[in-house]
């Protein structure tokens, strides 16, 4: 049996949680020997932005410049390639799987999104590289959720990101998404914002809300995994020990490295199976309005949506003036 008190905290959460490194940053992913890497516009734009990177971004400039495509045609393209780009360069670096997401401007548009996934997964393997190892990430809007509906019956798995309530969860476990990330401390940020109040790691509303998805999960046998994700410190890390998997940033795991503090397991199966827990019944309407009903959850989902769509407006102007 592993002697616990000579492991670090991540060491000890990867005993039964599966570590993803939330960055583009390969240095990170190759010192912490996550499972899976996660990206997002946001990340991949500060990437991109490092001198180390930008050679990335001059390839997938000179990838595409002869295509023959020109204006914003020209643009999505090397857009498309640099992101395909660094997720193999992550895959290089990791044994398991890299999450790239689809263009967040198309988030209110099913067959944009279903059309941009099979992009980006023919340019995956176009390269050499097993679709199985690419999650193709989308908004948990109800048109993502449903695009996401037909990729996984094409065998494209995605990952629903910008997840904030009970009801995205249910409906994409009832359309067999393969993994969904519930996001932690945006919830928590809205919480403290509305109340001024501090919350401890069991008491926070994003440590909670995963809580209540992942149980829900496991009380009615989905296959769909729980990944949580946006974490505001450590605590709530520990707190979801024992959830599918986690996403973590470069400065958390640092932290859980550099300590030896005991991890206990949080959350599993078997407890979840002896919890009453409630079945949500999910149609169009039920979801649209338990989405209007939770605040968080619409607020939360917009502003995402929105910033992750200005990071790729900030992407496509470099691309730009690389190209012109």
């Amino acid at each position: 049996m592993t002697d616990v008190s000579a492991l670090s905290q991540l060491d000890q959460l990867k005993q039964f949680t599966t570590v993803v490194a939330d960055t583009g940053d390969f240095q990170t992913i190759k010192e912490f020997a996550p499972q899976d890497a996660t990206t997002n516009p946001t990340l991949i734009l500060k990437a991109v932005e490092k001198d180390e990177y930008a050679s990335l971004a001059d390839k997938a400039v000179a990838s595409c410049r002869d295509s023959g495509l020109s204006g914003q045609a020209l643009v999505d393209a090397v857009a498309s390639e640099l992101l395909v780009l660094l997720g193999i360069e992550i895959l290089n670096i990791i044994p398991g799987r890299v999450s790239t997401e689809v263009d967040a401007r198309l988030s209110y548009d099913t067959e944009g999104t279903i059309a941009k996934a099979r992009e980006i997964i023919k340019l995956y393997r176009s390269k050499g590289v097993d679709s199985n190892r690419v999650l193709i990430k989308i908004a948990s809007t109800w048109e993502g959720i449903n695009a996401a509906k037909e990729l996984e019956k094409e065998g494209i798995h995605c990952n629903l990101t910008l997840l904030f309530s009970l009801v995205q969860a249910v409906h994409c476990a009832e359309s067999e998404i393969t993994l969904v990330s519930p996001f932690v401390g945006r919830i928590m940020d809205w919480f403290k914002a509305k109340t001024g109040q501090d919350y401890a790691p069991q008491d926070d509303p994003g440590v909670q809300s995963v809580q209540s998805i992942y149980n829900y999960y496991k009380k009615f046998g989905y296959s769909t995994e729980v990944m949580g994700a946006s974490f505001r410190n450590k605590g709530e890390i520990v707190e979801l020990a024992g959830c599918d998997l986690l996403t973590i940033s470069p400065g958390f795991l640092s932290e859980l490295q550099s300590s030896d503090d005991n991890v206990e397991r949080k959350l599993s199966p078997d407890a979840a199976q002896s919890m009453d827990i409630e079945r949500i019944e999910v149609s169009e309407k039920s979801f649209r309005w338990m989405m209007s009903e939770d605040a968080m959850a619409s607020e939360k989902t917009a502003e995402g949506i929105r910033n992750f769509a200005a990071d790729i407006r900030k992407l496509e102007t470099m691309i730009q003036t690389k190209l012109w």
